[in-house]
């Protein structure tokens, strides 16, 4: 598998696209396109890569991709199984306006915005309720109204840049060759099916057929950190979501996350989110951790 580049074709009578996926792509891989990528998750729960950022989505996340910057969503278990995604996404090319429209004053923060989605965007606060809103109206209106609702939502996007969150590092390249790709999407994979245990360098050395040795400067160069704080990135990630569920007590949240001590679990889930996993519960307003 690599970072394949997707062709994303808009119908004979529009210059961009909309659609609604209420089933995940069990074939998604790591994967870049010419299209900047609007999504999102009305309903719906995973791990998002976009570039080297690992995060949690969740339900009415909204998030905004730039062209050409690789990116990966792993839905959780339970939507293969039991549960319903619906996924709001659009497409378009930076340009699809012409050349020229984005060089006028009054559209130099879309400019700003499609610029800085080159590392991708979180949108959060109010423009993210608005943006999930607008997007759902796109789907109901016909061509016209939608390229004006698609201006509005790019302004909305823009003038919410101090609320905005960059995903991906400043120092990341999307300058990969094929065998390149081919390492970083079975890297990821591997450790999404195995980061509840511990990984040994020798087999994720392995799986990216290097050596140890090369496989640490290999995975550091390429992904602006190290693969322990990658597979910690991970682990956190999850507790989140079991924190956010609350089916477990903590000691079991700890251990179904791949820590194997509560000392270790809450020094690394403080070190990435900020907040002990009492205060990560209190934020959604649920009850003291059992």
């Amino acid at each position: 598998m690599r970072a394949e580049l997707r062709k994303v074709a808009s119908g004979a009578t529009e210059s961009f696209s909309v659609r609604r996926d209420l089933v995940p792509d069990i074939n998604n891989r790591w994967h870049y396109h010419n299209v900047v990528e609007l999504i999102c998750f009305k309903e719906g729960s995973g791990t998002h890569f976009i570039g080297d950022n690992v995060r949690r989505f969740n339900d009415k996340d909204v998030v905004l991709i730039g062209s050409n910057l690789p990116h990966f969503t792993k839905f959780d278990p339970e939507y293969f199984l039991t549960s319903r995604p619906d996924i709001l996404v659009v497409h378009f090319k930076e340009d699809f306006w012409g050349r020229t429209f984005l060089n006028i004053p009054e559209n130099a923060p879309i400019k700003s915005m499609l610029e800085r989605s080159h590392r991708g965007i979180l949108i959060n606060g109010e423009a993210k309720k608005k943006v999930a809103a607008l997007m759902e109206k796109m789907l109901e209106v016909g061509v016209q109204e939608r390229l004006i609702i698609l201006l509005q939502i790019l302004y909305l996007i823009a003038d919410s840049k101090p609320e905005e969150q960059i995903l991906s590092s400043i120092g990341f390249t999307t300058e990969y060759s094929e065998s390149e790709q081919d390492r970083i999407s079975a890297i990821y994979n591997y450790t999404l099916n195995n980061f509840h245990r511990k990984i040994y360098l020798e087999e994720i050395a392995e799986v990216a057929k290097l050596t140890p040795e090369s496989f640490c400067r290999y995975f550091k160069s390429r992904m602006k950190k190290t693969f322990s704080d990658f597979v910690l990135e991970i682990r956190v990630g999850h507790a989140c979501k079991l924190l956010i569920e609350d089916n477990l007590n903590l000691k079991q949240i700890c251990y179904e996350s791949g820590f194997n001590n509560g000392v270790t679990f809450h020094r690394y889930f403080k070190r990435y989110t900020g907040l002990s996993p009492a205060q990560y519960q209190k934020e959604f307003g649920l009850d003291k951790l059992k």
